[in-house]
């Protein structure tokens, strides 16, 4: 996971779910931290330290100097929405470490089986693969109190990656067309890798799937997926690959 998310998702996902929240924001009272929400909380704190070592990692692989750059400031910017989250729950009286503990084997995994082999699949990583979690994690913040949903999309917001990926691989598709091709089929795998690996949590994590347990029935449940789909189809486009 990492915070190259296209802005427009952010709000047409938060817009969409429609979804009732909680009244009593455990945010509230320091110590008093609903488990369910230390655990999206943890979730996306060791998905943002790992989005800036990917980052930082992206940016030695950069063809350009300016892409360097460009890519240093958004590492940069990842590492700071980890902060944030580290502050919330130390203001919570919940250790970081043991919150983040849970969700490093499922997305330790994830990253294994999906190490890009070169620049323009680091790219599409970012801002196809590891969106998909995101706009899960989007649809989970509808259900929050209102303080842990700005929380959250705070730190899902973009910090740039999504126009930069978009322009470096649409113009590496302008010169060599061929890449086309195995890019989309990288972009697939993605998508396989990053929903089996959110089952994994799912199914570990009973607090954490709890917060979608209001959803009213098979269709609303649907619709969340659809949501999901779409908006993956959307970033597809965006790049000039085939969904």
């Amino acid at each position: 996971m990492n915070g190259a998310i296209d802005a427009t998702d952010v709000t047409d996902a938060t817009e969409a779910t429609g979804a009732p929240v909680a009244a009593d924001p455990a945010l509230a009272v320091p110590g008093t931290a609903d488990p369910a929400l230390v655990d999206l909380l943890g979730l996306l704190a060791y998905g943002e330290l790992t989005a800036f070592e990917r980052m930082a990692t992206d940016a030695r692989m950069s063809p350009t100097l300016a892409d360097k750059i460009a890519l240093g400031r958004m590492a940069a910017a990842e590492f700071a929405h980890f902060e944030a989250i580290e502050r919330e729950l130390t203001r919570l009286g919940v250790d970081l470490e043991q919150a983040m503990g849970p969700f490093v084997p499922a997305l330790t995994a994830f990253h294994n089986l999906t190490a890009p082999s070169d620049w323009l699949e680091s790219l599409v990583k970012a801002y196809v693969g590891d969106n998909i979690a995101a706009d899960f994690y989007r649809e989970i913040a509808g259900r929050l109190a209102p303080q842990a949903r700005a929380l959250v999309l705070s730190v899902l917001a973009d910090t740039g990656h999504a126009a930069f990926a978009v322009e470096r691989v649409r113009a590496a598709i302008a010169t060599n067309p061929v890449v086309a091709g195995r890019l989309a089929l990288w972009a697939r795998r993605l998508v396989g890798e990053a929903l089996t690996q959110a089952q994994r949590v799912a199914v570990d994590r009973d607090a954490l799937t709890g917060l979608l347990a209001g959803v009213g029935d098979l269709q609303e449940i649907a619709g969340i997926f659809n949501r999901i789909m779409a908006a993956h189809g959307r970033r597809m486009s965006a790049l000039g690959l085939s969904a």
